[in-house]
């Protein structure tokens, strides 16, 4: 099993903001096997790195006592050679640099920023901490996907901010889909989501997690407190299920069928 790598403009990590960090702790757990690891809380705020056996999948934070009122809600990060120079690109190919760019002792450089159809994304420009260390795997990330109200704007921008080449999957009048990279090489999803999202969800960002059966992980969700938007089904590409944890974080189940 080989440590991924990333190139820059590739999704390379993921945390969640949620109200309640030991009670997330118990969700995700139970329902993926993973271990927790609490940073030292001067430095880091009490950050929790997840893992899944031994090998780094996510984050955890608790919500500043500025961000009571926010959803809890997964974010993404994508790999940055140069923080400060991405934070600049961002600017100018429409976006809003939300946090600017800051250093994580030791870890690396962060920022948050709006893209133009309103997703917020991150960016990390890696130093000690490169991002997953696991991928593709159960109990890890498989994919990330924008669900864009402005599918249109999406592309351009993160084509000027990321550097993404842009291949189109889908383009028609009832479905639109273009990948960062093409076919096995595709590393993320921007779809058009303006007739499928809920009037009042702006666009945001999905991971979707792999597990080794759909069915059985969307019945343990629910055990543990959690909600199931959309009953398992299957795709293409897999076996999916859209679920929340307890707080509210929405995010994809994901089987393999091959």
């Amino acid at each position: 099993m080989t440590t991924p790598t990333f190139a820059p403009g590739d999704p390379c990590w993921a945390d969640l903001m949620t109200d309640d960090v030991e009670a997330a702790q118990k969700f995700y757990g139970e329902l993926l096997g993973w271990t927790f690891e609490s940073g030292d809380k001067e430095k880091y705020g009490g950050y929790v790195t997840a893992s899944k056996d031994g090998r780094q999948v996510a984050g955890l934070m608790a919500k500043q006592p500025d961000q009571q009122e926010m959803p809890s809600t997964w974010g993404i990060y994508l790999k940055s050679d140069d923080a400060e120079a991405t934070a600049a690109a961002i600017t100018a190919a429409g976006g809003q640099v939300v946090v600017p760019p800051m250093t994580v002792p030791e870890m690396g450089v962060m920022a948050i920023a709006e893209d133009p159809s309103g997703a917020f994304v991150g960016v990390w420009e890696p130093l000690s901490h490169g991002g997953y260390s696991l991928v593709n795997e159960p109990g890890a990330v498989g994919w990330h996907e924008l669900a864009s109200r402005d599918y249109d704007a999406a592309v351009d921008f993160y084509r000027k901010a990321f550097g993404w080449d842009i291949s189109v999957m889908e383009d028609t009048e009832d479905f639109r889909y273009s990948t960062l990279g093409e076919g096995d090489q595709a590393r993320a999803g921007l779809f058009d989501a303006a007739k499928f999202l809920p009037e009042g969800v702006p666009s945001h960002w999905l991971i979707y997690l792999v597990v080794d059966n759909a069915d059985d992980a969307a019945r343990k969700v629910t055990e543990l407190g959690g909600q199931v938007l959309e009953e398992p089904r299957d795709d293409p590409h897999g076996r999916h299920a859209r679920v929340t944890d307890p707080f509210g974080a929405v995010f994809m189940l994901h089987q393999s069928l091959v």
